[in-house]
């Protein structure tokens, strides 16, 4: 059934990791409407302020605030920390808990093992961020999974808030995801910071595709390291692809000293 057919209900959302891309999520959540929530590690009780958040130091208030969803922003490495950490068992109602991160198997088996049964479970991926999305999130793609889904209409909701704004609704399996996550956006990312280590730079007589590799690695360099290993350390198709890429790359290096050792000979003749 699609979000859409279902008539649109205001949210209570409350943010765990209020970082850059968490804030970046509730300024739409705000615009239309939603009441949003956040508790973060760093004290960002000022900047929510600004933008009518209401923040929590403390987690166990955070929890007991009557959240219909619970949105986990936090980095990849840290997110089974983060929740295990977390008083779970004080929930006062059931909640839809939604992950935002860029891997999916590993918060989907984390939020099933640390969650009461009772808990909703959405994984998603928005598959843009600040800097992509700065101009609406218009045909921008939306992954993500119904793990365990009772409240449709809640669910929907959710949903709605990136429906409404024009993304593209792709529903997939977290492994799916997974597969192809690792075969673009960290290839991507691996290739990026293989350029980075290179040291390439813009020159005077750039083609096309050399601006385009420019682009590449300053768009990964951005990121976070942390976020370039959590989409290695925590994606089992990511190892695979690494070495897909090695074996790749050495086999065109032989390739290129063949063909060189064949013109060396001819020029012998």
């Amino acid at each position: 059934m699609s979000s859409s057919s279902l008539p649109p209900q205001t949210l209570k959302v409350g943010i765990v990791g209020f970082g850059t891309f968490g804030q970046f999520l509730a300024k739409t959540m705000i615009k239309q409407g939603h009441t949003i929530r956040a508790t973060s590690r760093t004290d960002h009780s000022h900047l929510c302020h600004q933008l009518g958040v209401s923040f929590f130091r403390d987690v166990l208030s955070f929890l007991e605030a009557d959240n219909d969803v619970i949105l986990v922003s936090t980095s990849i490495l840290s997110l089974s920390e983060v929740l295990r950490s977390m008083p779970l068992h004080c929930l006062k109602r059931r909640t839809l808990f939604v992950d935002v991160l860029s891997v999916k198997e590993h918060p989907r088996n984390v939020l099933l093992q640390v969650l009461p049964e009772e808990m909703d479970v959405l994984c998603t991926h928005p598959m843009f961020g600040p800097e992509s999305g700065k101009n609406g999130w218009k045909d921008l793609p939306f992954v993500y999974e119904r793990v365990r889904v009772r409240d449709e209409p809640r669910c929907s909701s959710f949903l709605q808030i990136f429906e409404s704004e024009g993304c593209r609704m792709v529903e997939m399996s977290c492994e799916e995801h997974d597969k192809l996550a690792a075969r673009s956006q960290f290839l991507s990312h691996a290739i990026g910071r293989i350029l980075s280590e290179m040291g390439i730079e813009s020159t005077s007589m750039n083609t096309k595709s050399f601006e385009t590799l420019v682009k590449l690695k300053e768009s990964t360099v951005n990121d976070s390291f942390d976020l370039f290993g959590g989409l290695f350390i925590h994606n089992r198709f990511a190892q695979q692809e690494l070495m897909n890429l090695e074996h790749s790359f050495e086999m065109v290096k032989q390739r290129l000293l063949k063909r060189m050792s064949e013109e060396q000979n001819l020029n012998k003749v």
